[in-house]
């Protein structure tokens, strides 16, 4: 399927604006998973062999995640699980509904294997976010496998109201995530970035998590029996409070990290999804790709991958493995995957590559890194997680 992909539908999804050809896919695979017997055909063809991975009171039936931006309006909830990934992030998502910034604003690099977005939080809002959630539920269409949703700022919430910006968005969809995302590292809101320094990213998780013991207090008082879905994959009726991840970008130096680190500590925060994209760009002397990399936004995609890397290996090191990572950031197949894993990452994500490599590319990773554990005397996955960086 990926020799398909690559060689007769990318080619003709290529010759459409990059955002056109996202939106067409998004609605193509909602139609598609509308209806069980289309879904259950979609997931004879790529569903990926079992590599549990049991992370944040969850079970993930294989390690790799899409990443968020992907699906920024919960268009497509059921797909990814048929399209094997063991977990999806949703968003981001912004408490005020917004369009985003002036397209075109979504750019290939195909040369680099390379995206540049500047999308700008496009999304529907956190309230009809919720609303298209509840839809898929009455379907009976909510996937097995767990449902993360990042969390972004409004673009007109000034700075100082982000912490409660954020979590009238929690506030809105607490019931429907089984883990939560917070998003203050992508380049394309202005000024969001300046939400990573201590004091700023102190009471933005402040405000979220004080929301998050707020809806598991009133769900306590709802009722008194906690349900947890095939009692152990979903925590979205429990009345605990949901673990919160951070996302970082990965343009800050390793000084800024360690801060970083020590208000996730501070604020119990339960693990870091790194990276989000980088505004840096890469040498070339290929004017395809010159002309591509002067666009603003951030890029994603393979020049991400060793940085991205870098930075999870950093993270597992300094808090001695304590703190779990997502890793997100280049990959494109097994090797990449492992090279995360064994840097410190718990949990891959992809989104670029499943652009470049097409429907085929969970299960393809999953594959490679089950053969990769066999190969490394590794009896799980949790067993590599952080070996190259002791």
């Amino acid at each position: 399927m990926t020799w398909i992909y690559r060689n007769v539908i990318r080619p003709i999804l290529f010759e459409q604006n990059s955002e056109a050809a996202h939106e067409w896919m998004l609605a193509s695979l909602s139609w598609a998973n509308r209806s069980p017997v289309l879904g259950d055909a979609i997931a004879s063809l790529f569903e990926s062999p079992n590599l549990p991975v049991d992370l944040f009171g969850l079970s993930f039936p294989n390690p790799v995640g899409l990443a968020a931006g992907m699906d920024k309006h919960a268009t497509a909830l059921p797909a990814w699980e048929g399209l094997g990934f063991g977990f999806a992030e949703l968003g981001g998502v912004t408490w005020h509904s917004q369009e985003g910034n002036p397209q075109p604003r979504l750019f290939r690099a195909v040369d680099s294997e390379a995206l540049i977005n500047r999308m700008g939080f496009n999304n529907p809002g956190a309230r009809k976010f919720a609303a298209n959630l509840t839809e898929w539920e009455s379907r009976g269409r909510w996937p097995n496998h767990p449902i993360a949703i990042n969390l972004g700022k409004s673009k007109t919430t000034p700075l100082e109201q982000a912490p409660e910006d954020y979590a009238q968005s929690l506030h809105a969809l607490w019931k429907y995530a089984d883990f939560f995302v917070v998003n203050v590292s992508s380049p394309n809101t202005p000024n969001l970035r300046e939400l990573q320094n201590p004091s700023a990213l102190d009471e933005v998780l402040a405000a979220v998590q004080e929301a998050n013991q707020q809806e598991a207090s009133a769900r306590a008082k709802r009722t008194k029996e906690q349900i947890v879905k095939n009692n152990k994959v979903s925590l979205r009726d429990s009345s605990h409070p949901k673990p919160i991840l951070v996302k970082i970008a990965p343009d800050l130096p390793f000084e800024a990290l360690d801060e970083l680190l020590k208000i996730t500590f501070k604020r119990e925060i339960a693990g870091i999804v790194a990276t989000n994209t980088t505004v840096t760009r890469p040498a070339s002397n290929n004017a395809d790709l010159q002309r591509v990399y002067g666009e603003e936004g951030g890029l994603s995609g393979r020049p991400l991958r060793e940085r991205s890397t870098e930075v999870i290996r950093h993270l597992y090191r300094s808090s001695c493995g304590r703190l779990p990572i997502i890793g997100v950031g280049g990959v494109f197949n097994a090797s990449d995957a492992w090279e995360k894993i064994t840097a410190g990452a718990s949990l891959v994500q992809v989104y670029t590559s499943l652009v470049y490599e097409g429907p085929g590319i969970a299960k393809k990773i999953v594959q490679g890194l089950r053969g990769l554990l066999t190969e490394n005397g590794f009896k799980n996955l949790k067993e590599a997680v952080g070996t190259s960086s002791v």
